[in-house]
């Protein structure tokens, strides 16, 4: 930011800096208030990532709940998939068993 002013003797003079026009404790108040917002903002993002992190670690908990409530579900479909498929074994066994007494019942007669 350049300035035009006049110094004591007339002489135009260009000052530069706000330092040359401003009076210090208004910049003092400036710097103050700017470290004043960068606080807060530092304030609100360390609060954010705070309920970031809790509403993460919430998402993995229910996720985790889901996955186990699905295993459970899978776990209980193999298990009577397996009891239909020793069931349907036995029966295959048992009527392998009926067709060859009934084809050694007929050669023997």
């Amino acid at each position: 930011m350049t300035t035009k002013a006049e110094s004591p003797e007339g002489e135009k003079l260009t000052l530069r800096h706000k330092i040359h026009t401003e009076p210090l404790t208004q910049i003092l108040d400036e710097i103050d208030d700017s470290i004043r917002l960068a606080n807060e903002a530092a304030k609100n993002a360390r609060d954010a990532a705070e309920e970031a992190r809790r509403a993460g670690e919430k998402a993995a908990n229910e996720a985790a709940r889901v996955a186990a409530e699905a295993i459970a579900k899978v776990d209980e479909a193999v298990k009577s998939a397996l009891k239909l498929a020793e069931l349907v074994k036995q029966a295959g066994m048992d009527a392998a068993n009926a067709y060859q007494k009934r084809i050694s019942g007929k050669q023997g007669s």
